[in-house]
């Protein structure tokens, strides 16, 4: 048994390599065609070994004892995301061709959401997996801001920076590491992002009408962000209320309740209705969800 389980990682460690193989031939076949510089050439290795060694580790940590259908097919959107950054990168030095850019992109965005459905239909879903679909996509949708800042300002860099901040974020305040409830507006809202941003950056639109895509993007991601913020905050007092009636039914009077009530800023007589609150939002989630 303990052969088949090493036998087995190491397949799934090969496939990764394999991965970061076609990124340097996909790279390969970009330079050749377009004649990229050392900017599109040394960032595009950069993502091929990062990715590799990222994934590498989080396979090893996970324990997964084979890759997937589903995970290749997130690996081969990696690989046309680590084109789409290669080519942004090299668009600082030289102009490659939109076209090139916008056909990469569109490819990787119309595979969104085909792992997802493989893993499903397969019976493969895995936590990792999902992690590792979100990441591509937040990656993705980064290089696509700074691209578009370029031609419209860097304010397009908030709806790249935008997930990263919210991650720097959970750090500081935990409450936001809390797990969100399935959301169908949330899903839309960031699978127009990359529309969007394909749109503006493709420039078939005059100046105004592409600035008016962007600011759309923004402003929706904005919205969704705020609104997953306001439900874990909300989801947050109803714990600190919990945990705080929890903690003054075990003492040994009324003196002791109220004391602890006044402590935790609480009134426990509101309690019930903010646990009765997030056993709704729970079920339901909030309204449009």
């Amino acid at each position: 048994m303990a052969l088949n389980n090493t036998y087995d990682a190491r397949l799934v460690q090969q496939e990764t390599a394999v991965g970061a193989g076609v990124q340097i031939l996909v790279l390969a076949l970009l330079g050749t065609a377009i004649g990229m510089g050392p900017a599109g050439w040394v960032t595009g290795l950069v993502f091929a070994v990062a990715t590799w060694a990222v994934l590498s580790r989080a396979l090893h940590r996970s324990g997964l004892r084979t890759f997937g259908p589903a995970n290749r097919v997130t690996l081969g959107r990696a690989t046309l995301v680590g084109g789409v950054t290669a080519l942004v990168a090299d668009s600082f030095v030289s102009a490659p061709p939109v076209s090139l850019l916008v056909g990469l992109t569109a490819v990787a965005l119309l595979l969104d959401g085909v792992d997802g459905k493989v893993a499903r239909r397969t019976g493969t879903s895995t936590a990792l997996g999902a992690r590792f679909d979100m990441e591509v996509d937040a990656f993705l949708i980064l290089v696509l801001s700074v691209y578009v800042s370029t031609a419209l300002g860097p304010w397009v860099l908030l709806i790249g920076a935008m997930r990263y901040a919210f991650v720097a974020a959970a750090r500081v305040a935990p409450w936001l590491n809390a797990p969100l409830p399935p959301s169908t507006a949330r899903k839309t809202v960031a699978a127009m992002q990359g529309i969007c941003l394909l749109v503006a950056g493709a420039d078939l639109l005059p100046h105004a009408a592409n600035f008016a895509v962007a600011l759309l993007a923004l402003a929706l991601l904005l919205w969704s962000f705020g609104r997953d913020v306001l439900w874990l905050w909300r989801r947050s007092r109803v714990e600190a209320a919990r945990k705080t009636a929890v903690v003054t039914r075990t003492g040994t009077g009324a003196k002791a309740t109220r004391t602890g009530a006044e402590a935790a800023g609480t009134r426990l007589e509101l309690g019930p209705d903010l646990e009765l609150e997030l056993a709704l939002e729970l079920r339901l989630g909030l309204a449009g969800r």
